[in-house]
């Protein structure tokens, strides 16, 4: 056997670290999230949410007109990411390589430890029960041959499930009749072309392969594999430097129509960019903005850059591509670094020899945080480690949002 892979996924993750560390939860149905009377979506949910048929990525207001009595809680992402790193360390403490996906999933490379599929269940079980009785939470676990065949084992027996898959034959035995939705990376866009064309299940994709390709191209030629239960891919270990991109984005909760306000959003958007690209040593050769209006329509514009990791050269560039959008209420911002990298490379420009750049760019930054205190009434400058926070950082976008100065913009 080629590899032995094991899927870890825990189970409503959020939602089950809430009701572990306040039992009165336990039972409930518990909603992650945004407020009712918040814009936003769920992050996740208990199993009791679900039977209302709440799911992640679902509108919250819908989310409530299903479950009007449900609980629901705003996120605490330092939290979640401590007990992350407890999962972590023990699922790696099994694996030649783990890949981590999420928060709360991993593929795990267990081919030399588990030797064979015996050993793998041995390893997996382990797993299972350290989880519980180290961090106090549930998890799914799949073994199986391949990543695809691995996930797809893990999500089989949710919750606090167990099952293998240990060959292309038994994985097509199992998805043969199942939706095409059931596939690795189908989505319901990807489904919807599918499904126009007469493909609707997995026997359709291996009956039908040059439609498919024809149809999606590169992914349809991955789908047609997969059909057939083929995917070689390896476990890589995730690194921060394998990234695309490194962005940030918010969404208001009333529409914003006020320009000078979207520019001092975006300064703070530019800082927390700024702070996760030195953290991790990695500059971009462009910026990117993101945008969404009121009528749900997004849109992006992009500008190919010197390499930076500068929260104010990410701000300027930002407020450049801003000037190209259409002036209408928005709902959501974002700004982003994209085509990253780990060499930093700058060609110096004139200026930059007649000039001490450096103190410049630091005088305008004081000058940026000056203005926004004069503005808010809030000392950015001192607490910017809180900003970087997801939490403070939508809760500081709202209150800029609510006390600007009517006499501007």
């Amino acid at each position: 056997m080629d590899q032995i892979i094991i899927h870890v996924d825990m189970d409503a993750f959020y939602a089950s670290v809430e009701m572990r560390d306040d039992p009165s939860l336990r039972g409930k149905p518990l909603i992650i999230g945004s407020m009712p009377n918040e814009r936003g979506v769920v992050a996740t949910c208990s199993y009791e949410a679900r039977k209302y048929g709440i799911h992640s990525a679902m509108n919250i207001k819908e989310a409530y007109r299903r479950c009007p009595n449900g609980i629901y809680m705003h996120p605490n992402f330092d939290k979640y990411k401590a007990v992350s790193a407890q999962l972590h360390e023990i699922w790696s403490a099994y694996a030649t390589a783990s890949e981590y996906i999420a928060l709360d999933e991993a593929y795990l490379d267990v081919t030399e430890q588990a030797k064979d599929f015996d050993g793998a269940r041995n390893i997996a079980r382990t797993i299972k029960q350290r989880t519980r009785d180290e961090v106090g939470l549930s998890c799914s676990v799949g073994v199986a041959y391949s990543k695809t065949a691995a996930k797809t084992a893990s999500e089989e027996k949710k919750p606090d499930g167990y099952f293998e898959i240990p060959d292309p034959q038994a994985f097509i035995e199992l998805m043969i009749d199942r939706d095409v939705r059931a596939l690795y990376t189908v989505g319901s866009k990807t489904a919807e072309k599918l499904h126009l064309s007469g493909i609707h299940t997995v026997r359709d994709i291996q009956e039908q392969q040059d439609t498919v390709i024809r149809l999606l191209g590169k992914q349809g030629y991955w789908l047609t594999r997969l059909a057939f239960g083929v995917d070689d891919r390896k476990v890589e270990p995730y690194s921060p430097q394998n990234a695309k991109s490194i962005s940030r984005e918010l969404t208001f909760q009333e529409d914003v129509d006020n320009v000078e306000l979207l520019r001092d959003v975006l300064f703070l958007l530019s800082l927390c960019v700024e702070h996760r690209a030195k953290r991790y040593g990695l500059y971009g050769r462009g910026v990117t903005l993101k945008i969404t209006f009121a009528d749900m329509k997004s849109i992006s514009r992009s500008k190919a850059t010197a390499t930076s990791d500068s929260a104010l050269e990410i701000y300027r560039e930002a407020v450049q591509l801003l000037e190209q959008v259409p002036r209408r209420p928005i709902r959501l911002i974002g700004a982003g670094i994209y085509n990253l990298t780990t060499e930093y490379e700058r060609q110096l420009s004139f200026e930059d020899y007649l000039i001490d750049n450096k103190s410049a760019q630091q005088a305008e930054m004081k000058a940026i945080f000056g203005r926004l205190q004069k503005r808010y009434g809030l000392d950015f400058e001192r607490h910017l480690e809180d900003i970087y926070r997801w939490d403070t950082l939508h809760k500081t976008a709202e209150y800029m949002r609510r006390h600007f100065p009517r006499d501007i913009g």
